[in-house]
């Protein structure tokens, strides 16, 4: 049997492989740069029994549309090649938004050993070990699924477009779609109908689904302020958390406590997740409340949100808002402009102020919109944190600078 594996980049390399030890005759092409042997010119000279393409690659590509043999998807390859070496129990994660958090929530208690697979790479639990960098294309599900099983362990996996239909759960996470495959292809319906060979599936609210073996989170879970109240099969649990009362955290903590029922596990465990680096993520040093925001997505309305809920969080005190962006990542997304660091301390009025990176030079608000406030300058945000943390002896400290992690 002869296989055609589409798009290098991605994962192809990895797919591709995993056939040819399974001793199937395999080409892979990079469809994109079209710089692989074989490159596409003869890949349309050859003939193949399955074609094997990423669901973002454009329908009319020329080895989808004159290839008259089978096309799957690198998911479904995933479950191809996975047979039934699977770990059990395995959760696949996918949609637009709070998979990552949904995927790192459920991870921490989930019991005994176990791997995350997510945007951090391959993580050992419960040591939370990252040991292998990838992406979270479909491909990486192989070698992170073979580490849960070296160590007879459970896995969770979040994923790209989609998931494999090869765990025991998988969850949608949003409802949000965009356009993919050169605008040819609805993103929402291609996971969705990655989902039709999932054994179980839990769906975020507002998402139209109605496969047999799918749980709306509306028809199972409710939250009231920090709790966080579980119905299914016919028993009630529930949860706290203060992260419940964040727009970020609510309904991947929802997600996760109701996958954890599902699979007959207590959520109660979610009570001491504090959240992801840089993703409004609270710990406590001394009398210090420290909330870390500082990610690729920082921006002027996250940084009010986290100065919202550090204020809550502490209690009482002054704020200390260490904002800015960090030395080399300034480029992430769309960057972090002056004009909305200056909307966000003009909205915050932090009693100190810790600038990181290149901004603010001049800064740009009136003084007296800071008449009182202390002001910093450091170069980095691990030296922003340190200068904020020996400036301040209570209250808490918000950490607002863009950069990746």
């Amino acid at each position: 049997m002869k296989f055609l594996v589409l798009d290098t980049i991605h994962g192809g390399i990895r797919i591709g492989s995993a056939f040819k030890m399974t001793g199937f005759d395999v080409d892979m092409v990079d469809v994109y740069r079209n710089s692989s042997v074989p490159d596409t010119e003869t890949a349309l000279s050859r003939a193949y029994d399955f074609v094997v393409a990423p669901v973002h690659l454009d329908p009319d590509h020329p080895l989808l549309r004159r290839q008259a043999a089978p096309v799957i998807s690198h998911h479904e390859a995933v479950r191809m090649l996975l047979k039934n070496d699977v770990p059990h129990p395995m959760v696949e994660i996918t949609g637009k938004r709070g998979k990552t958090t949904t995927a790192t929530a459920l991870a921490s208690i989930m019991p005994g050993r176990g791997v995350l697979l997510s945007s951090r790479g391959i993580v050992l639990y419960p040591e939370e070990r990252t040991c292998a960098r990838v992406s979270i294309t479909p491909a990486s599900v192989l070698p992170a699924a073979r580490a849960a099983l070296r160590m007879t362990g459970w896995f969770v996996a979040e994923e790209s477009l989609g998931v494999s239909g090869a765990g025991d759960l998988a969850i949608l996470t949003s409802g949000e779609t965009y356009p993919i495959a050169a605008g040819k292809k609805d993103a929402l319906t291609g996971k969705l109908a990655s989902l039709r060979t999932c054994k179980k599936v839990l769906v975020a609210p507002g998402i139209s689904c109605d496969l047999p073996q799918s749980v709306h989170l509306e028809d199972a879970a409710v939250t009231d302020g920090r709790e966080c109240r579980i119905t299914a099969g016919g028993a009630t649990t529930f949860f706290k958390s203060s992260l419940l009362e964040l727009d970020a955290y609510r309904i991947p903590l929802m997600l996760a406590g109701t996958a954890a029922v599902m699979l007959g596990i207590d959520p109660a465990g979610l009570e001491k997740f504090t959240g992801i680096e840089g993703r409004m993520s609270v710990q406590q040093e001394g009398d210090l409340i420290i909330l870390d925001n500082a990610n690729s997505g920082t921006n002027a309305d996250t940084t009010f949100a986290a100065a919202e809920y550090a204020r809550a969080c502490a209690g009482s005190g002054t704020l200390t808002l260490v904002i800015g962006i960090e030395p080399g990542d300034g480029k992430v997304c769309e960057g972090f402009p002056d004009t909305e660091i200056a909307a966000a301390i003009r909205q915050i009025r932090p009693s100190r102020l810790v600038l990181v990176g290149p901004v603010m030079r001049p800064p740009i608000f009136p003084e007296d919109l800071l008449a009182g406030t202390y002001i910093y300058r450091a170069p980095t945000l691990s030296e922003g944190r340190k200068v904020a943390v020996s400036a301040s002896t209570s209250g808490s400290i918000v950490l607002a600078v863009k950069t990746w992690r």
